[in-house]
């Protein structure tokens, strides 16, 4: 599937499905509504996917690595080595994406779409790379727009694929460092807040160098001017490889009618891009968790998701995901393996 077919492919979600979903769940041998926001997310569930008895999905989380030429502006606490050395610690299990993926029963897809690095080819790396990194956004755009384009394809693809291959619930993760730089200046523009609002502290920061890291957002965007109306523009001029790829992932799935479960900052950057391609990419999005990071809030608010859980987290890779997967997973389970009161021979509530 293209990317231009993707975007013409993302439907409304059923609402028909969300009526007949409730039903069943107020017949279950509980109290109507006693199980919460589990509740809501499966009904969530069902009308993104239009099943109304659905099995449990099997699921993936992608964890999209690449390099940022921004980080020559000293906005990190970590070296650019950083990226390419987790990229190995992933495929040997050793992450907490990977811990918090086995705990859930999720699978982890690692893609190299723009590590500035070269790796040997190794069991379980899936090998996209378009370039050994972004140019640094404070002196030139961070790359073309037939690269972003083609970086959204790539995860058109991978969506599609996993789709065809049956897994019924996708997570976006990531890797890369400097890409809370460019997670925060395209908060900034495809929200139109200002850029010291939605810029935090990123690998552990102090204020000092946050500043820092402000005043370079101000400048490249003073600089390329990035069109907020074309996402395309916004992701070529100050976006990220890997958020490409998770923005890519979003459109293909929401075309396949499989719902996407968010990580935190920067998956929700990549999903203010997708929903800029195509809005009702929003229908098919769940947030895991609420970031620490301060442009996670205006992302969530903006995008109009509530996050399943706040647990203070910032790490990224997918591990927010993973914990938001197990959480579908379970609201699932309560719709299908729970027995109604008839089923069970129980008394219904009196009238």
């Amino acid at each position: 599937m293209t990317l231009a077919e993707a975007v013409a492919l993302v439907r409304d979600v059923d609402d028909a499905v969300a009526i007949d979903t409730q039903r069943r769940l107020d017949r279950l041998t509980k109290p109507p509504g006693s199980l919460g926001r589990l509740e809501e997310l499966a009904v969530k569930y069902c009308t993104m996917t239009g099943e109304r008895k659905p099995a449990v999905p099997r699921s993936v989380v992608f964890t999209f690595a690449a390099d940022h030429g921004v980080v020559d502006e000293g906005v990190s606490a970590y070296p650019r080595d950083v990226t390419a050395q987790m990229v190995l610690n992933f495929l040997r299990g050793g992450a907490g994406v990977n811990v918090l993926a086995r705990h859930a029963g999720v699978e982890i897809r690692v893609v190299d779409i723009g590590v500035a690095h070269e790796f040997d080819p190794m069991v379980g790396l899936i090998s996209r790379k378009l370039m050994k990194g972004t140019r640094n956004m404070a002196h030139e755009p961070a790359m073309s727009k037939e690269t972003a384009e083609q970086a959204l394809a790539v995860g058109v693809e991978l969506a599609t694929d996993a789709a065809r291959e049956g897994m019924g619930l996708i997570g976006t993760g990531e890797m890369g460092i400097g890409n809370t730089t460019a997670s925060a200046a395209i908060t900034a523009v495809m929200t139109g807040s200002d850029v010291n609002d939605v810029t935090g502290q990123g690998t552990g920061i102090d204020e000092q160098s946050r500043r820092k890291k402000v005043a370079v957002i101000e400048g490249a965007l003073r600089r390329h001017r990035p069109d907020p109306s074309s996402a395309t523009d916004v992701l070529s001029k100050i976006g990220g490889l890997e958020i490409a790829g998770m923005a890519g992932v979003i459109l293909g799935a929401a075309a396949a009618r499989v719902p996407v479960v968010l990580d935190g900052f920067i998956a929700g950057a990549a999903a203010l891009i997708a929903c800029g391609l195509q809005p009702r990419c929003r229908q098919y999005l769940i947030a895991s968790h609420r970031s620490l990071e301060r442009g996670h809030q205006v992302i969530l608010e903006h995008l109009r998701l509530k996050p399943l859980l706040d647990l203070e987290l910032r790490l990224g890779e997918g591990t927010g995901a993973c914990l938001g997967m197990g959480l579908v997973q379970a609201a699932v389970k309560i719709l299908t393996e729970m027995a109604t009161f008839g089923e069970a021979g129980i008394s219904e509530r009196s009238a």
